[in-house]
């Protein structure tokens, strides 16, 4: 008798990690996907690790994070292996595929739920939120309109203001007005107290952000902001100390989890927080988690934060960026959906220091990700 037994089905879940993209975050996506990797647990998970090209190519990639890694200022990037991606719309299908150079196509298998690593435009603004929610696949994160909104700041603080939170003052420049009236827009501007910070209004990891110390510098600024973004929001600039914590999504009906405070000071040659400061000179940035504040300012950036995530309908994560003046008011700056994912950046460092590891806090998000029910929420 033939006692020869086939192998026993592949029981982990299998989660596809979608990064890259066509932003201008497209590396740190790629240095994201790369901390995620080496975090999941392979005798839970599955990987199917899915890069988005910057020409907006979805291409099966190899399992391999080190290819993936900022390393000597060199910032990686999703090569277009041919292996293109395609996924699944609508139906309770959930097996995807991918096609060779030739045409031929190949089986990759079902996918429980996708982790979408995506930063700034095309990823963490409602759009492959929208592609998934048709796709009926479950996803890591705020859903199409918490995303959307949330990567507007100008959309963003109104939303904020009108609940009473504490927003800081800012003009709005968008592309109509600087066409037809460019003096008139700066004239707006320029009646913040300087120095002011300019920003492309729908970008991340301080893509495109100048800080002006005078008005007549501000007009240079506005159109380096424009290379990133027509819409354009200056913010007047705000002493006191960078504050941020992690929110995480509760299970089921319960409210959302505020981990411990971090603070964030910068030295050097650096003015702010800029994209060097944050992904290529790690030794002008010194992250302190917990942060040495009062308890009572604690407490007040904590309510601020959670009730930022419910106003924004927030899901999965967040990171709340708060400043705490020399008077000791808490003036919330902005609220990032997909913020920076590596274990060394604030929002890691936060759960962290709140007694939740890197691999716990992927292995939470997954789970929050697959309880959640799919459709308008």
């Amino acid at each position: 008798m033939d006692t020869q037994t086939s192998p026993a089905p592949d029981r982990r879940r299998r989660v596809a990690l979608v990064f890259g993209g066509r932003s201008d975050e497209h590396a740190i996506s790629c240095a994201t996907a790369a901390s995620v990797l080496r975090a999941l647990d392979r005798d839970r998970y599955a990987v199917v690790p899915v890069g988005i090209t910057r020409e907006g190519h979805w291409v099966l990639v190899d399992d391999d994070p080190q290819a993936l890694d900022i390393r000597d200022g060199r910032l990686p990037s999703v090569a277009d292996t041919g292996r293109r991606v395609i996924v699944p719309l609508g139906g309770v299908e959930h097996e995807w595929t991918w096609v060779d150079a030739a045409g031929e196509v190949h089986p990759l298998g079902e996918v429980d739920v996708v982790f979408p690593l995506l930063h700034g435009p095309f990823g963490e603004d409602g759009t492959i939120q929208g592609l998934l929610e048709l796709a009926d696949l479950p996803y890591v994160g705020c859903g199409v309109m918490a995303s959307a909104a949330m990567m507007d700041k100008h959309v963003m603080k109104v939303l904020f203001a009108s609940a009473g939170l504490p927003v800081g003052p800012y003009a709005l420049i968008t592309d109509r007005q600087w066409q037809r009236d460019r003096a008139a827009a700066l004239d707006a501007a320029s009646g913040l107290r300087f120095p002011v910070f300019v920003k492309p209004a729908r970008a991340g990891s301080s893509v495109g952000v100048v800080k002006v110390e005078r008005p007549e510098d501000l007009e240079v600024a506005v159109d380096k902001a424009r290379d990133h973004d027509p819409k354009v929001l200056v913010e007047q600039g705000i002493e006191g100390r960078e504050i941020e914590c992690g929110v995480l999504g509760g299970r089921g009906s319960d409210p959302p989890r505020v981990s411990e405070c971090g603070e964030i000071v910068v030295s050097g040659a650096h003015d702010f927080y800029d994209f060097e400061a944050k992904y290529l000179d790690e030794e002008s940035v010194q992250i302190t988690a917990p942060a040495d504040i009062p308890p009572p300012i604690r407490e007040e950036i904590h309510r601020i934060a959670a009730l930022a995530f419910e106003v924004a309908d927030a899901e999965g994560l967040s990171r709340v960026d708060c400043f705490v003046t020399p008077r000791g008011e808490v003036v919330l700056n902005e609220i990032n959906t997909m913020p920076g994912f590596t274990p060394y950046s604030m929002y890691p460092q936060a759960w962290a220091a709140s007694g939740m590891s890197y691999p716990e806090l992927v292995d939470e998000l997954i789970t929050l990700a697959l309880e959640r029910p799919l459709g308008l929420r």
